[in-house]
This record gives C-alpha cells, structure tokens and sequence, in this order.
C-alpha cells in the first residue's frame, strides 16, 4: 500500500472536524447537555464512525462507484432520486456557506477585523484548492489535519495536566430536547452523513484494496472519537463558565494564556477550511458530471456570499439539526442497499 490509508483517514476527520466540532460547541450540545451519560453517547457516536464509515468505504471499494451520481443510481429509483439530490445539494451548498461565514465570524470576534474579510479570505483560498480537484483535497487534509489533532490534544491535555479531574459539573442540564444521549448520539453521526457519503464517493482513487478502506474507516472513526472525548474532558472542568459561550474551546484555550487562545483561533479557521473544502468539492462534482468544473466552482464561491452574511451562530441554529435525522436515514439505505 502507498499509504493511501492515511490519506483517507486524514480526509475522513477533515470532513467531520468543522467549525462545530473543534469549537467545541458540538460537542457540548450533543453530548455535554447530558453530564457524564454524555460521554456514553459520544462513545457510541465513534463505534458508528467508524464501523459505518469503514462498510461505505468497503462498498464502493466492491462497486467501484466513482462519484456520487453512480452510488445514488443503485439506491434510488428515479422518482425519489431527484429529492435525494436536492437534499444533498441544499446540504453542501449551505454546509459551504456556514463555514464561511464561520470564518468572517472569526474575523470579526477574534481578530479585530471586518467580517467581510472573513469571508473573502476562506473563498479565495476555498477557490484556489477547488482548482486542483481531488488531488488539492487529498495534499490539504493531508497537511492541515495532523495540525488539528495537535491543537485539540495539547489544549485538552494542557488543561487537565493543571486541573486533573476537578470536573465543575458531571450532572449535565435538563434540556431533554434531542431524547437522551443515544438519540443524540445517531443525530450526531446523521449531522454529518449525507456529507460523508458524498466525500467518500469520490475516493475511489484512493481505495487500493479492502484493507486500505478499513484501515483509514477505522483510523478516521477512532481519531474523531478520541478528539470528541479530549474536547468533551476539557468542557466538563469548565462546564459552568463554556456551557451557553458561543466558542467554548477558544474560552477554554483562553485560560491556558492569550497567545495560545489566539493559536487556537487559527486552529478553529482550519477546521473551518477543511470542512468547506469538504462541502465544496462535494457541490461541484455533484452539479459538474466531470464538466464546467471551474463554472461551478466560481458560481458556489460568488452565490454562498449573500447565505454567510446571515452569521455563523444563525446558520448553524437553524440547518444542521434538519439535516440529522435525514442524513442518518439515508446512509443506512445506502449500506442497506448498496
């Protein structure tokens, strides 16, 4: 094997680990609302990443589906494959669009700078990576992730190695709004299904054997799980003071010193980066067919402006819990099925 295992590993944790994720503020309202049954969910929510992620890699590896177009052929007739489509294309385009507006976010709260800058920083350097296709999503995961997981270990040990098991609060709140912590644990993992799916569509390149897709599956499934518990460890010792703050993990770096709060913000934009490049590589090879790839590519950087201007905090209130229930259902009828 050429190591194509990593690549798929580092791509898969790329496509999960947005804004959300590394913020933290994922992680607290799926799992943290439920105290120490929290981390239950959470371990559950890894089992699926990565025995799911490993058969969907394993299927497409045997049917040798080379985008997303062939694998929604084999599940879905024509009359409902039309609606799929639209709800995977609504997914991508506005899962792009969150994170650039995350990025503006970013700009704004955390560096003193316009909001528009933001945005246009995240488009342009979206734009550039678009430009090299698969190869680009492949050298950017490849490089960035590893940085990712340094962050989020180093703030998660850091704060423990001061305050050990000092937790402020094991009992969680009484919100009850996802059911309990299994119910969370399956709207997590949907959350970021339908992504997944288009992702691993197209990593076809990559699959040189059975062993290949287990192994990054699994690697990719166990990283993201080990992440989740870090950040989910450091909330619980500042529960009280990170439960209702916007950017928990940023609060929380902010504890270890200035400097590092402001190294963790550039940890948080990369997060971002990877999960929109996920996003966007995901829409224009949906709308492209392998054709006028740069076309789409110009319309879904221009068009996802005018989306992100509603803010960060407002998109992801309102879009990511739709897309749970959905995103689970179908990645079942496409293991099911396929």
């Amino acid at each position: 094997m050429k190591r194509s295992w990593i690549k798929i590993a580092s791509i898969y944790i790329g496509t999960v680990i947005g804004a959300g994720f590394a913020s933290g503020r994922e992680i607290i309202e799926f799992f943290g609302i439920y105290g120490l049954k929290g981390s239950w969910g959470l371990l559950i929510s890894g089992i699926l990443f990565i025995l799911l992620g490993s058969s969907l890699l394993i299927k497409i590896y045997n049917k040798k589906i080379k985008d997303l177009n062939e694998l929604l052929e084999i599940i879905f007739t024509k009359d409902s494959r039309w609606l799929i489509d639209l709800l995977i294309l609504i997914s991508l385009y506005t899962g792009f669009a969150i994170m650039v507006a995350g990025s503006g976010a970013i700009f704004k709260e955390q560096m003193g700078k316009s909001f528009n800058l933001g945005l246009m920083v995240m488009i342009i350097s979206c734009f550039t990576v678009f430009l090299f296709d698969l190869e680009g999503l492949s050298f950017i995961n490849v490089i960035l992730v590893p940085l990712l997981i340094i962050g989020i270990l180093f703030t998660a040990y850091y704060i423990g190695s001061q305050e050990g098991y000092n937790f402020s609060n094991l009992q969680g709140i009484n919100l009850g709004i996802k059911g309990n912590f299994l119910t969370s644990a399956i709207l997590y993992f949907g959350s970021n299904s339908l992504l997944i799916i288009v992702v691993f569509s197209s990593l076809h390149s990559l699959i040189e054997d059975k062993k290949t897709a287990i192994l990054g599956g699994s690697l990719g499934g166990l990283v993201l799980y080990i992440l989740g518990l870090s950040i989910l460890h450091s909330c619980f010792l500042f529960y009280n003071e990170v439960l209702y703050a916007e950017i928990p993990m940023l609060k929380i770096s902010g504890f270890i010193g200035p400097v590092y709060g402001r190294l963790y913000t550039i940890i948080l934009w990369i997060a971002m980066f990877t999960t929109a490049l996920a996003n966007g590589f995901g829409f224009i090879n949906k709308l492209s067919w392998g054709k006028n790839q740069l076309l789409v590519a110009i319309f879904l950087s221009l068009t996802s402006i005018p989306l992100a201007s509603f803010g960060f905090t407002n998109l992801v209130s309102i879009i990511y819990p739709i897309f749970g229930l959905v995103g689970f259902v179908t990645l079942l009828l496409v293991l099911v099925k396929l």
